[in-house]
């Protein structure tokens, strides 16, 4: 995992995309490794919140075109865009709280990797597009759909359609992004707004987490599922199930 950091330490797990020679552009074997880390991060009981940003002086320019230019389509559809949804989708739906430090630009694949995040810090220099129709393909990595979910489809229009592109001012107003701090200053800024979690109830800050994605329309079918998981293995008749079970008898629930 060469092109990925993660450090954590009291409480924050800090994941820093490092491929800053290609603006940290992502590969199918960064996609894979995205999905390995999450699942890693998701199981650390050290890491409360997650702060994701960029080597160098770009965010994440995006799905390096060199990586997916010679698929079949065949290949660019089950390969290059499924795995890349598995990785991305993996990303917003930790249970952690996301923090995305928009250190540089965050264009194509880049601004999708972003909008994982459930709050983004724009440093002040930075811009943010969807130039992938002019390379005559689609924003593959749910550029239309979480997108749109937490943006606004007339903002992906202006992106997508028109190829408009924004300043770190212009994204903060349509909400592209939730806070724009100095050059150099986004981690410190997502640092402090870390820190304030301590004060959160972590199981609360989970359990809200999950409910608003699946309001948005984020994994609605396994959040319902896990919470009322989790609350049947709060009650006795588990218990009562497992030692039925170990003991080879039929578990009587009624006594």
């Amino acid at each position: 995992m060469d092109h990925f950091l993660l450090d954590i330490q009291n409480g924050i797990a800090r994941l820093t995309i490092n491929r800053p020679d290609r603006l940290n552009a992502l590969t199918e074997a960064m996609m894979d490794d995205l999905l390995a880390l999450c699942r890693q991060i998701e199981r650390a009981e050290d890491a409360h919140v997650v702060i994701l940003t960029g080597e160098g002086r770009a965010f994440c320019a995006g799905g390096d075109i060199d990586a997916w230019a010679d698929h079949t389509p065949d290949g660019f559809a089950r390969h290059w865009l499924r795995d890349g949804h598995q990785a991305l989708d993996a990303l917003a739906r930790l249970r952690q709280p996301v923090i995305a430090v928009l250190n540089g630009h965050a264009l194509g694949g880049g601004l999708e990797l972003a909008a994982c995040a459930d709050l983004r810090i724009a440093e002040a220099h930075i811009r943010i597009g969807q130039p992938e129709p002019a390379l005559g393909i689609i924003p593959g990595w749910s550029g239309t759909q979480r997108t749109v979910r937490r943006f606004g489809a007339q903002t992906v229009r202006r992106m997508a359609l028109f190829g408009t592109q924004f300043d770190a001012v212009e994204a903060e107003r349509l909400g592209l992004v939730d806070q724009v701090v100095e050059q150099g200053q986004g981690l410190a800024a997502a640092t402090e707004l870390a820190e304030t979690l301590r004060h959160r109830g972590p199981i609360a800050t989970e359990l809200v987490k999950m409910l608003i994605n699946a309001a948005e329309g984020e994994e609605r079918e396994r959040v319902f599922e896990v919470l009322a998981g989790r609350a049947a293995a709060m009650q006795p008749e588990l218990q009562t199930g497992l030692a039925a079970f170990k003991a080879r008898k039929k578990a009587d629930f009624w006594k």
